[in-house]
């Protein structure tokens, strides 16, 4: 675990207007590269639903919540979201600390 707490994880779940899933997706990956830079990011997954079209999920980890906090009201989150806005139709955002996390057998086969 990061501290005492456990990584910060922020779960986003976004609805991508029709027909612009795939330049959602191209965005996505750019802006997302510039935030694993983040000394606190601890990484990101981008998941497309396999049971609503057009609905994505996106995974965040952070050291901590003040480090995702800080971020969060940056000049460069602001841009990033700014990218990212035309292809949005709505979501939502939910945060938690992770508790435990279990390594599965497979962890290195698979990316």
């Amino acid at each position: 675990m990061a501290n005492a707490q456990g990584t910060f994880r922020i779960l986003l779940r976004m609805n991508i207007k029709q027909g612009v899933e795939r330049e959602f997706e191209e965005t996505w990956a750019k802006v997302g590269e510039v935030i694993t830079r983040q000394p606190a990011n601890l990484g990101q997954w981008l998941s497309k639903s396999a049971e609503e079209p057009g609905v994505y999920y996106i995974v965040s980890d952070w050291v901590d919540e003040p480090s995702f906090r800080e971020f969060e009201r940056s000049a460069e989150h602001v841009e990033h979201r700014t990218k990212l806005h035309p292809f949005r139709d709505g979501g939502t955002m939910v945060t938690m600390h992770t508790v435990l996390r279990m390594v599965g057998a497979g962890e290195g086969a698979v990316r």
